[in-house]
């Protein structure tokens, strides 16, 4: 077990100017496994929504995209509970089975629901992550979850494209934003504006331009990648206080 699993409730201030919040590091037992993994809880002190980060396949819950989201977010009243997969918390490289990954959502789900339970809750992810929580809500639907959000939906394997990743999306009753670069390879956008427009009324695709899967834009477009982050912070808090009632 790492130092942050261990360091249950320990306050911090952010640091960040302008923002009036703190983040909290917590440990999150996974049903069924007796393993426990690291989350931070980070909540402005007026939220109006809770997002369940989870992280992509490659780099955790600290990567830089997921730490300054968090922070964009926050900025705009979105309070979020990133947490850690086991193979994350433990230093593994590959990925932990499925039902393991899907068991871990569900436990960061029902964590958010005893950090507040008067906040609407958000879920999704960076790539892996929202793509495994969508998957959780589609086998066994979580009736605390209002909506989600996907920063990068991993449609294919980079040069494989398909569109079977995407078969369970009909089965979720949530509305969805997919939040996608011209650039991502994982996501060839004429693969994916189908599958979106199928989906009708519960999705919506926005699609940032320049971007790839990470949501680095080339400089020729003269946009920073933070000026991107703020972009798509403002998008997430415009669609979920109209889609969330």
């Amino acid at each position: 077990m790492t130092p942050l699993s261990r360091a249950s409730a320990l306050e911090e201030r952010t640091g960040v100017p302008g923002l009036s919040n703190h983040r909290r590091r917590i440990s999150i037992e996974v049903s069924g496994s007796g393993v426990r993994v690291s989350g931070f809880y980070l909540h402005p002190e007026k939220s109006r929504f809770l997002f369940v980060f989870g992280h992509g396949a490659g780099a955790g819950m600290t990567h830089s995209f997921m730490e300054s989201m968090a922070q964009k977010l926050a900025l705009r009243g979105i309070a979020s509970l990133r947490y850690q997969f086991p193979y994350m918390e433990e230093g593994r490289k590959r990925p932990d089975q499925k039902p393991v990954l899907l068991a871990t959502v569900r436990s960061a789900v029902r964590e958010a629901c005893k950090l507040d339970g008067s906040l609407p809750i958000l879920a999704g992810g960076k790539s892996m992550g929202g793509r495994m929580t969508s998957l959780a809500l589609a086998e066994e639907p979580l009736s605390e979850v209002r909506s989600l959000v996907f920063f990068g939906f991993p449609l294919h394997p980079p040069d494989s494209p398909s569109t079977e990743r995407a078969i369970h999306l009909s089965h979720v009753t949530v509305p969805m934003l997919f939040l996608q670069g011209t650039r991502d390879k994982l996501a060839d956008l004429k693969l994916l504006e189908p599958v979106v427009k199928k989906l009708g009324k519960l999705a919506t695709l926005q699609i940032v331009e320049g971007a790839d899967h990470s949501f680095h834009v080339p400089r020729s477009l003269g946009k920073s990648d933070d000026a991107v982050l703020d972009h798509l912070s403002d998008v997430v808090i415009s669609w979920t206080s109209r889609v969330v009632a």
